[in-house]
């Protein structure tokens, strides 16, 4: 490609809109642009890295043994009530209605849709298992879209579904898309882990996340170096001491507390450390009321507590329904004598020795609290509830834990019979019995991947790709008028065009610096400059957007060279 004819508009300065590094080089490339909140135009550049991204993730699916399917975006609302979700989902989801009045929306995701598919197709264990994947348009109506393409509106997302006659099979089917995805992740050239995950919204028994480390990362992820263990903050669980200590368990004991209201104020006023505070937190799931307790140097992980409480939504309850319900204000709760209200502790609280704990009055709090004498929780009711922290130790091996951000790319999940019973999705056995399909998801956001890969890979100029997904390999800059530079310029762009190896020629009238700021603002990781001066010495130079050497090659040796160092990095 030529860039007079290659319609390629960047931009000098970065966009005041953009808040990460991703975001603003995708504009100033000229991959995107925007047409509303969280919503995008790809132009060509960027097309051109989405095509490669998707045909890495086709190979992979198609070696794993998935077949490619195409949904419709538009789904009727019954497949969503049928399944329970139409209001499970809530704003989150685009809806709207048909000049009949028949409602619909704009589909997030396909499981619904492709339960519906299969259970009209699928009557036998014989035709099991059965893959199917697509690679299309999702519509999610996100409160607050931002950092371009990493949280829109609108996004490109690679869907699978499997379909298995038992857990086995199910096993087997997740662990193939798991590898499926560690290749495609690989063959990208992008630095991840997969880490132990929350199912939210999508339910199901088990799943795990693909995350692309990065500091501009949304998510926390929690990884121990000694034996691979790595988890989401929201699923990660550390190893904790539970023994019962030794200190002589003291009188309870009321104490005039004004304006102690924090956990801070709390380690001042009593000179204890903030262990030994029970942190007593109000929360409402649905329409009920609960009471969490953690320790004062912990905070609550609440995707724990919604697990706990099987409950689709859980938030804090605020100022004014805590002190309608308790008669005590934020910051002087306390679990002793609260009648008729679930309390749910962390195992760490139900270890705390004379501790410190709210009183249920506005200005007082319990000092040598024991918690078992002073207050009881039901024994199923204490569980981890605290999100692990760095140097913690490791569940599995006892090692310091360690935390770093990441952006979710990937996600896979074991969802077991949760669609295909309520959906009466249902296959005869061997023995001629009616079962439910045992099915799995496995999802890719495929233009997040884009801004993924920028996050990992970029500098002060620009991009810098990687070769399988860089949208040319090759960029080559004339310098100067000189025919013999045109001449020797074109001859290499069509020899390494013959050859496979995607070029784009600069043949702008442009000074050689917006040329070079161009190249590198793009991110071509070879780049090839050809001059008067370096002809008469029959030498070419190369410069590698990556690491930035700098050589000088033979001009019959040119095509050659470039084309043995593009085709070693593509995978």
């Amino acid at each position: 490609m030529k860039m007079t004819q290659f319609y390629l508009p960047t931009l000098k300065e970065n966009p005041t809109e953009a808040e990460i590094v991703s975001h603003q080089l995708m504009l100033r490339a000229g991959l995107i642009r925007k047409l509303s909140a969280g919503i995008y135009t790809y132009l060509p550049l960027g097309m051109r890295v989405l095509r490669k991204i998707e045909n890495i993730i086709r190979e992979e699916m198609t070696r794993a043994g998935a077949q490619e399917v195409l949904m419709p975006s538009l789904q009727p609302a019954e497949l969503w009530q049928e399944s329970g979700r139409w209001e499970i989902m809530g704003p989150l989801m685009a809806r709207l209605q048909d000049r009949k009045c028949h409602d619909y929306c704009i589909g997030p995701t396909h499981e619904e849709v492709v339960t519906d598919l299969v259970r009209h197709e699928v009557n036998s264990y014989k035709q099991l298992p059965l893959n199917l994947f697509q690679i299309q348009t999702k519509v999610r109506d996100e409160i607050r879209p931002r950092f371009g393409v990493m949280r829109s509106r609108e996004f490109i997302m690679k869907d699978a579904y499997s379909f298995d006659k038992d857990q086995e099979g199910l096993d087997l089917s997740y662990q193939k898309m798991y590898d499926a995805y560690t290749r495609i992740f690989q063959r990208i050239g992008l630095r991840f882990r997969a880490v132990e995950a929350d199912s939210g919204a999508i339910g199901g028994s088990s799943s795990h996340e693909f995350m692309v480390l990065a500091d501009s990362g949304e998510d926390a992820i929690v990884f121990c170096d000694n034996c691979q263990y790595a988890a989401n903050v929201e699923r990660a669980e550390s190893m904790v001491s539970l023994e019962d200590g030794c200190e002589e368990l003291k009188e309870l004991a009321k104490v005039s507390t004004p304006d102690v209201k924090t956990i801070d104020n709390m380690v001042e006023f009593f000179n204890l450390p903030a262990g030994k505070m029970i942190k007593t937190l109000a929360y409402v799931a649905g329409k009920t009321m609960i009471i969490a307790l953690i320790r004062g140097c912990d905070e609550v992980n609440e995707v724990k507590l919604r697990n706990q409480l099987n409950a689709v939504d859980v938030r804090l309850a605020s100022d004014e329904e805590v002190l309608e319900r308790f008669s005590a204000p934020v910051g002087f709760l306390g679990p002793i004598g609260l009648k008729d209200i679930r309390i749910i502790a962390d195992p760490l609280v139900m270890k705390i020795q004379n501790g410190v704990t709210g009183a249920n009055q506005m200005d007082y709090h319990y000092r040598h609290v024991n918690p078992g004498r002073d207050f009881t929780v039901r024994e199923e009711d204490i569980i981890d509830l605290r999100i692990v922290k760095e140097e913690d130790s490791c569940i599995h091996c006892n090692e310091p834990l360690k935390v770093a951000r990441g952006i979710e790319v990937g996600h896979v999940f074991k969802l077991g019979t949760k669609y295909s019973e309520a959906m009466n999705a249902t296959f005869l056995d061997e023995n001629g019995k009616e079962q439910p399909l045992i099915m799995g998801c496995y999802g890719i956001g495929v233009t997040r991947i884009i801004g993924a890969a920028i996050e990992q890979n970029n500098d002060e100029h620009g991009i810098i790709w990687p070769m399988p997904i860089a949208p040319f390999h090759v960029v080559i800059i004339p310098i100067g008028k000189d025919e013999e530079v045109s001449r020797v310029a074109e001859q290499v762009y069509t020899d390494l065009d013959n050859r496979g190896i995607e070029v784009l020629l600069d043949d702008r009238n442009e000074r050689p610096g917006v040329k070079f700021n161009d190249a590198d603002l793009i991110g071509v990781p070879v780049r090839v400059v050809i001059g008067g001066r370096g002809l008469k010495e029959n030498r070419i130079e190369v410069k590698f957007r990556g690491t930035g050497d700098e050589l000088k090659v033979a001009v019959e040796e040119i095509v050659d060279f470039i084309t043995d160092q593009v085709e070693s990095q593509l995978v």
